[in-house]
């Protein structure tokens, strides 16, 4: 096959989708129209084995015309201009590109999003894991939608994958923007071939980080040549009525395509004033533009208005009382302040237009509010924070402290004259990433609320700024977790679906609560435990409406932040002395020390005590552990050392739970959304933990991933508790190439204490949730509970995992919930679990076995030991071992006993048959005496009944006689009739 063969083949293939140029071609008509430069176009073949290609003309028009510019070669398949040009293919040369216009060179921005560009598509899944196989809904109408300047995820438990395929002629990148804000949500951005096969990717590219309310985030993958196929997928599982944040998409940016024959026009609302431009600018406020502007259009302002970026300008409203806000003046120089009213900046209404409303006058003047403690005014109208070493409640001067004591430093803002100087506040809108610079707050005497903003869509934001945290000196040694403190109290009032938010941003963003709807004036306190920079963010966001509930506002009217590194202080502290001498500076105590209130020196708390925070000030700071636990060295924590001790009815059992020390874990589940989506709940617990350091740890797969640990693995966001929850969502329910993790929070991170009494220290047992089978061995309860608080458990979350005696189980056993509650809890604040073993039964003691004697078998007799049925006891004392002794066929005592037990028998035989021969002689003398009386007819009167004298003399010598027999017998009667 020659070359000029393969080049015309090339050419044809090129050509094959226009009819016109293939018959003039094909059939050779001499006849056909001439082109002008105006009907065709330049375009590249394919790219062959070496990488060249040639340039071809393209018809624009059907028709039979002929004189087409011939082909030529091309540049090279790598070759790509600089951005702010466009390949000219008339001359194939790089050309800048005009005003009005931008070019990324070897890229492409999509940036435009009135709906979805060609070239996207969606791809969306139910689950297919329902209960009975029925799916819960369909999700044939999911999908990304359109929302002008930004793209929006589905709202519904489907999964929807946007998907978008470009092809690179060398190695590339994407990136974009986005706004990723509800963990509830499963956000992942992949890559696949044209074979279908996921390219690598480390889990932070995959897995999109969740950024802070109203603030945009930047995701940025490289990509390999050839063809890309770009998934940006959603999945959400919703496991309570929380109101869905769906995931934001704008400016995609994709480099690596092979060129750009074209400029790309500016937007509606941008402009781009030089030529060359790689990019376009928004359009200050007040002004407009059109597609393609190099310069932007002033709008009449005295009728009409537009914001930054406007394609229009928008007629001005009359004034209404949503636009002007009420706040306080400056204090002068008398120390006077008043209400004052003032528009929304900047203003768009109309004053002057019929109907309009006007300001209202300004209230009467009265004294300013006194300095926040910590600060004076020192009779003027700024305050100014204290000097070090001193302290003032914010209406007296400052003062320096006693000796002995040390300032209390923090921030205690309750005045809202002016916004405290480490405070700032601004506005982000989901479509604009600002709100045109307006404050987002507004300062209001007793209170800071929130600002009026330009939409109700707008996030309000609130911010403080610590540098860190500095602890006083008397506790610097204590091991205590805890730096520092944030409580505020506040209220929200609302007539829509408003949320309030509290956020920390230091290396992350956490959502620490968030709060939805009206809510009565209360007060959060959340406990800092790493020393390091923080801002404090408050947000609040109105509703997804536009400019309809003006009125709805949130109102905090104290923020208090202890120990802060720069703060002030209000008040002072003992604090341990070096020395009972005059003048002695203050010093650090040792970890598990108080301060003596009458020496002021460091003393250790007794055993088995816990300081209280940082509390260190007198004996009672020392509080005691829970029964059943002990300190640590520090006295910082009480845990348990898996040893527990009980006596009941003079019986002391003793367990080991030492084979239960490592952490359990249980899933329970599988549970369902209410769309139908599978996950679990997955459990770890940490019984006794290691010595009050908590090795219970739930990890995050997904969502907020960290930076990489050392050996540069993925550690992802975790949380370390006696007893924490993860949500698990399988990965056969969703299409998901792995398990999600995700959710994971701390159920307990103190221990209270482990006793068989059904309650401690305000938290309850359900003996109901669990029947026991055993009367004999009690269960124990291990009680926990966790410091930080809810909105739904304002008493922060408890947890009490019982350990049964079962012999029947191993010696790590099984973990349960109850059948009754299957979620591990009944009311989402108190959490049961029942973990069965059988190193939850008490060591053995000896009342756990007895002794069996065996027979005695040629002399010997063997005594063994055997285990008490039921057993219900485990380790301790073991068996002991078979006992052998000797023994006599009939023993001596047994022929004593039955010589004595013979004799006696025929001594009572013969003493019966004596008793009753006598017996029959006193009846044969008494009828004889009755028969002699009737022979004379009449009976004579018997003086006595006894034998007269002479009467028994026959009898006497017939006893006599018998007596002389040498028979036992004989023998025996004598003595009797002696003793007669």
């Amino acid at each position: 096959m020659s070359p000029l063969y393969s080049i015309h083949r090339r050419i044809l293939f090129s050509l094959f989708r226009n009819k016109t140029c293939l018959r003039c071609l094909i059939k050779h008509i001499p006849t056909c129209c001439l082109f002008s430069q105006a009907d065709y176009y330049f375009q590249y073949t394919e790219c062959d084995s070496t990488g060249s290609r040639w340039r071809v003309a393209i018809p624009l028009n059907p028709g039979e015309c002929s004189g087409l510019p011939e082909p030529v070669q091309g540049t090279d398949c790598t070759f790509s201009c600089k951005a702010g040009e466009f390949l000219e293919m008339s001359a194939q040369e790089c050309t800048q590109c005009a005003s009005g216009t931008y070019s990324l060179g070897s890229g492409l921005r999509l940036d435009e999003w009135d709906d979805i560009p060609p070239g996207f598509s969606s791809l969306a899944t139910s689950p297919d894991n329902a209960p009975n196989g029925q799916n819960a809904s369909t999700c044939s109408s999911a999908k990304w939608v359109a929302q002008g300047s930004y793209l929006e995820s589905n709202r519904d438990e489907c999964t929807v994958s946007l998907i978008y395929t470009v092809h690179l002629k060398k190695p590339g990148s994407v990136s974009f923007d986005y706004q990723y804000v509800d963990n509830s949500i499963f956000f992942e951005f992949f890559i696949q071939n044209d074979q279908c096969q996921e390219m690598d990717q480390d889990s932070n590219k995959k897995w999109i980080k969740l950024t802070t309310h109203g603030e945009w985030g930047t995701h940025s993958v490289n990509l390999n040549s050839g063809t890309n196929i770009l998934y940006w997928r959603t999945t959400r599982v919703t496991l309570g009525s929380k109101a869905v944040k769906p995931v934001l998409l704008k400016n995609i940016r994709i480099e690596g395509v092979a060129y750009t024959s074209e400029c790309f026009p500016c937007k509606p609302g941008m402009f781009s004033r030089t030529p060359g431009s790689s990019s376009c600018e928004p359009c200050p406020r007040d002004t407009y533009s059109g597609r393609g502007a190099s310069s932007c259009t002033p709008c009449n302002t005295k009728t009409h208005y537009a914001s930054e970026g406007s394609a229009m300008c928008k007629s001005r409203p009359p004034c209404s009382k949503k636009d002007y806000i009420q706040t306080y003046s400056t204090c002068d120089k008398d120390g006077k302040t008043q209400v004052i009213y003032k528009w929304v900046e900047p203003q768009i209404c109309l004053a002057a237009a019929a109907g309009a409303v006007t300001l209202p006058p300004s209230g009467q003047r009265e004294p300013c509010p006194p300095c926040n403690p910590g600060f004076y005014n020192n009779g003027t109208a700024t305050c100014s924070p204290c000097p070090p070493g001193t302290y003032s409640d914010g209406v007296k001067a400052c003062q320096p402290c006693p000796a002995g004591t040390e300032p209390v430093l923090g921030y205690e803002y309750k005045w809202w004259n002016v916004l405290p100087a480490n405070m700032k506040t601004s506005c982000f809108n989901v479509a604009n990433n600002n709100c045109d610079g307006l404050n987002g707050w507004e300062v209001a005497g007793d209170h800071v609320q929130s600002g009026a903003g330009r939409s109700d869509n707008d996030y309000l934001i609130l911010t403080l700024t610590v540098p860190g945290f500095k602890l006083p000196v008397s506790v610097r040694g204590a091991s205590d977790s805890e730096y520092g403190r944030i409580t505020f109290e506040f209220d929200t009032s609302c007539s829509a679906d408003c949320e309030f938010y509290f956020m920390t941003v230091s290396v992350s963003t956490n959502v620490i609560e968030s709060w939805e709807g009206s809510k009565s004036k209360q007060s959060y306190t959340h406990i800092m435990t790493e020393d390091s920079s923080v801002a404090l963010t408050w947000a609040f966001q109105r509703t997804s409406q536009v400019r309809q509930y003006v009125n709805d506002m949130v109102k905090i009217y104290s923020v208090t932040v202890t120990n802060a590194m720069d703060g002030v202080a209000s008040a002072c502290r003992a604090c341990a002395l070096q020395s009972q001498q005059a003048g002695s500076s203050c010093v650090p105590c040792p970890a598990g020390h108080y301060i003596d209130k009458k020496t002021n020196q460091c003393q250790e708390c007794p055993p088995n005590t816990v300081l209280s925070g940082h509390h260190i000030y007198g004996k009672e700071a020392c509080q005691p552990c829970g029964p059943g636990s002990k300190s640590n060295k520090e006295h910082s924590v009480c845990f348990s050392d898996c040893l527990f001790t009980y006596t009941h009815q003079n019986r002391t059992l003793q367990y080991d739970f030492s084979a239960l020390t490592s952490a359990g874990s249980i899933m329970n589940g599988p549970s369902f959304t209410a769309k139908g989506t599978k996950y679990y709940h997955l459990f770890n617990i940490s019984l006794c933990g290691a010595e009050g350091h908590k090795s219970a740890v739930c990890r995050d797969n997904v969502t907020n991933l960290p930076n990489e640990d050392a050996e540069g693995g993925q550690l992802g966001s975790s949380v370390e508790a006696f007893l924490c929850q993860s949500t698990i969502i399988p990965s056969d329910g969703r299409g998901l190439r792995t398990a999600l993790s995700s959710q994971s929070i701390s159920l307990a991170d103190t221990f209270q204490g482990a006793t068989v009494e059904k309650s401690l220290n305000g938290i309850s047992t359900r003996p109901e949730l669990f029947p026991s089978a055993s009367e004999r061995i009690p269960d124990v309860h291990f009680f926990y509970r966790s410091t930080q608080f809810t909105t739904s458990c304002p008493r922060g979350r408890n947890a009490v995992v019982s350990l049964r005696c079962n012999p029947e189980k191993t010696m790590r056993g099984d973990l349960s919930v109850p059948s009754e509650c299957p979620a591990g809890t009944c009311d989402g604040c108190t959490f049961h679990f029942l973990w069965e073993s059988s190193s939850a039964c008490p060591r053995c003691t000896a009342v756990d076995y007895h002794a069996i004697e065996g027979a005695c078998k040629a002399g010997v007799q063997d005594t063994v030991f055997v285990w008490t049925e039921p057993r219900l006891c485990t380790g301790g004392l073991t068996l002991p071992p078979k006992r052998t002794s000797p023994c006599e066929a009939v023993d001596f005592w047994l022929k004593v006993g039955a010589g004595l037990g013979a004799f006696c028998a025929i001594l009572l035989v013969s003493l019966t048959c004596y008793f009753w021969k006598k017996n029959k002689k006193l009846e044969y003398k008494y009828s004889k005496l009755v028969m002699s009386a009737n022979k004379e007819c009449e009976l004579p009167a018997a003086d006595s009944c006894a034998i007269m004298e002479g009467e028994g003399d026959e009898n006497e010598e017939e006893v006599v006689v018998y007596a002389n027999k040498s028979s036992l017998l004989a023998k025996l009667k004598a003595v009797a009739t002696k003793v007669s």
